[in-house]
């Protein structure tokens, strides 16, 4: 029998896991998979957890939650240096935005995704690490990526998805740009104020599907995308042309692949993890190939 440990936030999708934790403990177990449980309690508690897990010899770990919960658990994974075995990852989706999830086509009913680990689906994925810390879907800085991990965790489970948008309108008024130098492998360095830079591992980043389309999650490459200074109009007009996927032939938009980048400031510019805050720049980030297996 193989034994999973099941990593929870207990207020994710309004508290969803709390009422399905019977059902699916039953599922897996009666598939001969012994599963034990461990709601979390606050910041780094998943991590933690996680690292724990791997160091027991668990055979599958499963983070349930959102985009910062599963960073919590890829950290708490990612870091047990020397470890030559990983276990698989499951994720249950049951965040706001569940940007990785989506780009996997992880289903959403919880029936089924246990299935999938029950049947072993399995595939290798690509991590991202900057200064020390891991991503797996999404790293950024400039004053609007600070609005996901701005965003009160009581409101987004209040009204999900809207809460963001909310926060995305109040930053709006305040966005202004930031000097950046980025000094990418196997290109020219950049110097100059951007609105923003995103580092994509997968195509689905804050609810936009079209915004990284060729970001492939076992390519070995990270996808970045950054935005030159330009006016709130401009900007506005941008994010409506990302919703389609033409954002590519504005000017303002720059968009290359890489290895290894390093980004620096002379301001103080944070950083955005998976949603999460992620400490600031300066950043060299790097993608570790086909670091992770996940159940997809």
């Amino acid at each position: 029998m193989k034994r999973a440990r099941l990593i929870y936030n207990p207020t994710s999708g309004r508290e969803e896991m709390r009422r399905l934790l019977p059902d699916v403990l039953d599922r897996l177990d009666l598939a001969g998979i012994e599963t034990s449980c461990h709601a979390t309690t606050g910041e780094g508690d998943a991590a933690r957890e996680a690292a724990e897990a791997c160091a027991r010899g668990y055979d599958i770990i499963i983070a349930a939650g959102g985009d910062g919960t599963l960073n919590e658990v890829v950290n708490g994974m990612a870091g047990q240096a020397g470890k030559e075995f990983l276990p698989p990852l499951g994720i249950f989706p049951l965040g706001t935005t569940n940007d990785f999830a989506r780009a996997m086509k992880i289903p959403k009913r919880w029936e089924e995704y246990c299935d999938v680990v029950i049947e072993n689906k399995t595939r290798p994925i690509d991590i991202g690490k900057v200064n020390g810390r891991h991503f797996i879907n999404i790293a950024g800085g400039g004053s609007l990526t600070e609005l996901t991990y701005e965003v009160p965790s009581k409101l987004k489970t209040l009204i999900g998805q809207l809460a963001y948008y909310m926060k995305g309108i109040e930053k709006m008024a305040s966005l202004s740009p930031t000097q950046l130098i980025i000094n990418a492998e196997g290109h020219e360095v950049m110097e100059g104020e951007f609105m923003l830079f995103l580092i994509a591992n997968s195509n689905s980043v804050g609810g936009f599907e079209k915004l990284a389309p060729g970001a492939e999650i076992d390519d070995g490459m990270l996808d970045v995308i950054a935005v030159r200074k330009c006016n709130l109009a401009e900007f506005i007009r941008l994010v409506t042309m990302a919703l389609r996927g033409d954002h590519f032939n504005d000017p303002h938009v720059v968009y290359f692949k890489t290895r290894r980048m390093e980004v620096t400031s002379p301001g103080n510019v944070l950083l955005n993890l998976d949603g999460e805050l992620g400490g600031e720049l300066p950043g060299v980030f790097e993608i570790l190939p086909q670091h992770l297996r996940i159940f997809a």
